[in-house]
């Protein structure tokens, strides 16, 4: 066993390998305070025919790290939450470029939360365990990278910070680097300047670097020695070839601007290659000639942009794709809108509830709930093929969390706005960036639905082309840019700062300049979109669809829930029977009232004040008679309150029965004379009578 500790930023890091899970090619427990993660690395053999590089990345998490059991029936743990599968991209996101071009060699990386503290995220442990492990391991891997957590507290950067810290951060921000570039950013924030993004992620950068120190010491101490693989390369003659048959015509293919036409064109291509060198079929060559040809469209569209100044639809550099957009397309909802970006548009779609549908995230801690949700779908007919409809996937769930982490600091307060709100963006065609699409769609739709935001919210993705040392940055890349490209840069935001980001990576990192350079031109970029959107609906409109429901918040004195809620609930249910509201009572004694209509509301709400009202001294109300005495008559002002109308206060002249002037059942107004120290109440018909009559 081995075991290596240092300082990261401020708390004690320890790495410990050679003591568990010794069958795996890598393995390290990394712990910080009282949050523990086991971190494997494992290969398997090559498969034939396998054409992608199949990375898996887990991120398994275990109740038992809270020291609690599942509250399934099964008591097992379920299939992972979305926070697991996030965590597993993140992983993933910061791994993939550094390994070999052409592998093809199964690699699975699984992180095991074992034990959880409050203040220590597992998700940064288990991160830097995953380059440890692969570090340790035979597995090819052009690491070590290292991650950090940034926040920003009252303007201050904190690294690492801790649960207080979190829950008082303008930013959510991970940061994964390698030596001498940053390589993954995944980032929520509270309208965030540009500049202060670039200094969290440089001060990110410093402590990352740290901790690839301490990776290369262990990889001398401990590492294996990699598994030989060399890159499969194209045979010369056969490039050779490629180039002279394709010639220009690869160049009038890849500028050919509507996606459909262009790849019908390049599989055109691809099978004349075929049949002129290869008429065979020699499965070999054909091997050769699909790294050939993927190399030649590769290379033609970085020397289109970065040689020509041109990208493939004619765009400039800076150029973004013709905008249309619409709201209140969707006839019933309480909200809709479409945003189109070149071939890329989102339908969204925005549903309106009670507390009653806010989501509950049950985690590893103490369970929350959500009131505003979104939800993003991308069925195979957006990019013109078939498969089967399934359940949302990792990419599915990553861009539909996006979107809610780019709208959540605009999302009115529950107390400014009682309802829970579920947004669905439905990716109706897709050529690039359609999660982008899916925040101005989103924004859109929460606007024309008259959910008062504190700002509109549009993205933008951004792209990047390397060619040896030259670099050009790209805005609104269409899908042809981004898999042929070397960045997707995501940012979302309103006017005032960024509230989203995203970053992944095929190079090997990037330098904070060109990430200055790639921020700046999305805020100009966002600006140019966001009046795009204000051309279709300038402001949030200043009330609810008409198709909303009703809700209405009112405060009652805690101690009288019970008088609201009455015995075995006879109160309330004889409430919702009559208005057909949802009432929702919490314990501090905020009452929220849902409707269809705003009638029925009011009608609960007004049965509600009568319930919890205190009877004031002097006021008029209009009673009923509930029981007669020799002395005077028992009258219900309010429900369960009672007073007394002494029999000489019946009337002007001498009552000598009290059934005379009243009797069980009768409506009277009475008014309140007196309440006693014995908080009994003395009630007037006579004066009652007298005031209404001058009144008059």
């Amino acid at each position: 066993m081995k075991e290596w500790t240092i300082d990261f930023a401020g708390d004690e890091f320890n790495l410990q390998t050679g003591k568990l899970a010794k069958q795996a090619n890598g393995s390290v427990v990394v712990r910080c305070g009282d949050s523990q993660v086991l971190v494997t690395a494992t290969m398997d053999d090559p498969r034939p025919g396998m054409n992608y590089f199949p990375l898996m990345v887990n991120y398994e998490e275990r109740v038992y790290a809270i020291g609690q059991i599942p509250g399934s029936v099964m008591r097992r743990e379920g299939r992972p939450r979305d926070e697991a599968t996030l965590a597993a991209r993140v992983i993933d996101r910061s791994i993939r470029p550094l390994f070999p071009d052409g592998y093809r060699r199964d690699v699975q990386i699984v992180a095991t939360i074992l034990s959880v503290d409050d203040d220590h995220d597992p998700e940064v442990l288990a991160l830097n365990g995953a380059s440890v492990a692969l570090t340790l391991s035979d597995i090819p891997f052009a690491g070590p990278i290292g991650g950090v957590k940034v926040g920003l507290v009252e303007g201050e950067i904190v690294i690492n910070p801790d649960e207080e810290e979190r829950e008082n951060s303008d930013l959510d921000l991970v940061v994964a680097g390698s030596k001498d570039a940053i390589m993954m950013v995944e980032a929520s924030a509270n309208e965030v300047s540009e500049e202060k993004i670039l200094e969290a992620m440089d001060a990110a950068h410093e402590e990352i670097k740290k901790i690839i120190s301490l990776q290369e010491d262990i990889r001398e101490e401990a590492g294996k020695e990699k598994a030989p693989f060399e890159s499969p390369t194209v045979d010369s003659e056969i490039q050779s070839q490629v180039d002279q048959i394709l010639g220009d015509k690869m160049k009038e293919a890849i500028q050919i601007q509507e996606k459909k036409a262009r790849n019908t064109r390049l599989d055109a291509l691809k099978e004349e290659l075929k049949n002129t060198i290869n008429p065979d079929e020699d499965e070999e060559i054909n091997d050769q000639l699909e790294l050939a040809f993927e190399k030649m469209i590769k290379q033609s569209v970085k020397s289109l942009i970065i040689d020509d100044g041109v990208r493939p639809d004619g765009r400039e550099y800076d150029e973004i794709r013709p905008i249309w957009a619409e709201v209140d397309f969707v006839p019933r909802a309480h909200g809709s809108g479409i945003f189109t970006r070149g071939e890329t548009q989102a339908l969204s779609v925005l549903t309106l509830g009670s507390a009653r549908d806010e989501q509950t995230i049950f985690g590893l801690g103490e369970n929350e709930t959500k009131r505003y949700m979104h939800h993003y779908n991308f069925p195979s007919f957006c990019v013109g093929e078939t498969s089967p409809m399934r359940s949302p996937g990792r990419r599915e769930i990553g861009h539909g969390t996006l979107g809610e982490k780019a709208l959540l600091p605009v999302i009115p307060s529950e107390e400014d706005f009682p309802y829970t709100i579920r947004i669905v963006s439905e990716v109706l065609e897709s050529n690039g960036s359609s999660s982008q699409a899916s925040i101005c769609g989103s924004s859109l739709a929460l606007m024309a639905a008259g959910v008062p935001i504190k700002a509109p919210v549009a993205g933008i993705a951004m792209g990047l082309m390397k060619k040896d040392d030259e670099i050009v940055v790209l805005s609104d890349i269409q899908g042809f840019e981004d898999f042929h490209g070397d960045m997707d840069f995501k940012v979302a935001g309103t006017k005032a700062g960024i509230t989203a980001l995203q970053m992944d990576m095929k190079l090997k990192g990037l330098s904070s300049e060109v990430l200055k350079e790639a921020l700046e031109k999305a805020k100009k970029g966002r600006m140019h979109i966001m009046d795009k959107m204000l051309d279709v609906i300038p402001e949030t409109r200043p009330e609810l669809s008409e198709n909303a429901p009703a809700i209405i918040t009112m405060n009652i004195d805690p101690e009288k829930i019970r008088f609201v809620i009455g015995p075995g609930g006879k109160m309330i249910n004889k409430i919702i029977d009559e208005t057909g509201a949802d009432i929702d009572i919490e314990d501090d004694g905020l009452v929220k009232i849902m409707t269809e209509d705003q009638e029925g509301g009011q009608k609960a709400k007004e049965m509600i004040e009568r319930l919890t009202e205190e009877v004031e001294v002097g006021k008029i109300y209009q009673g009923k008679v509930k029981r007669i005495m020799n002395f005077g008559a028992f009258v219900e002002i309010l429900p369960n309150k009672e007073g007394l109308v002494h029999i000489s206060k019946l009337a002007d002249h001498h009552v000598k029965e009290v059934g005379d002037v009243v009797s069980v059942g009768d409506e009277i107004p009475v008014k309140v004379i007196e309440i006693d120290n014995q908080d009994r109440i003395n009630l007037s018909l006579k004066d009652a009578k007298k005031e209404l009559e001058d009144n008059e």
